[in-house]
């Protein structure tokens, strides 16, 4: 049964860095996703099983960073030179793979599991 675990987050100044992580079970493609009080979930990266291909988003292409470990089962997305408007729940989501690689790894629907989110927060 495909389970994801979601770690770090945390509090920085701008310009900082922070990182957070998404272990899951099984072999699965891998989203982040972010949601700002009173905005709707956005996608800000994602990466398929293998780790072979990427996306970003406006949100992440010149600051953040997706990649996986050697064994596929932990995503990391590390994030750089964050601003006071990245500050969010950041969500990991993860889709089986009998599913297919067909989709839009950047949409909230694509999904089937969910982790409980991980605050980011930036201030100074």
């Amino acid at each position: 049964q495909l389970q994801l675990v979601e770690a770090g987050g945390g509090s920085v100044q701008p310009g900082g860095r922070l990182r957070v992580s998404c272990e899951v079970t099984e072999r699965a493609h891998v989203a982040w996703f972010r949601q700002i009080p009173g905005k709707e979930r956005e996608g800000v990266a994602c990466i398929s099983s293998d780790g072979m291909k990427k996306f970003t988003t406006d949100i992440s292409r010149d600051r953040f960073t997706i990649h996986r470990d050697s064994a596929k089962t932990t995503m990391f997305l590390q994030m750089n030179d964050l601003r006071p408007e990245d500050t969010a729940i950041y969500y990991c989501a993860a889709r089986r793979l009998i599913r297919g690689p067909n989709f839009d790894c950047l949409s909230n629907r694509a999904y089937d599991l969910w982790g409980q989110g991980t605050q980011v927060t930036v201030s100074s």
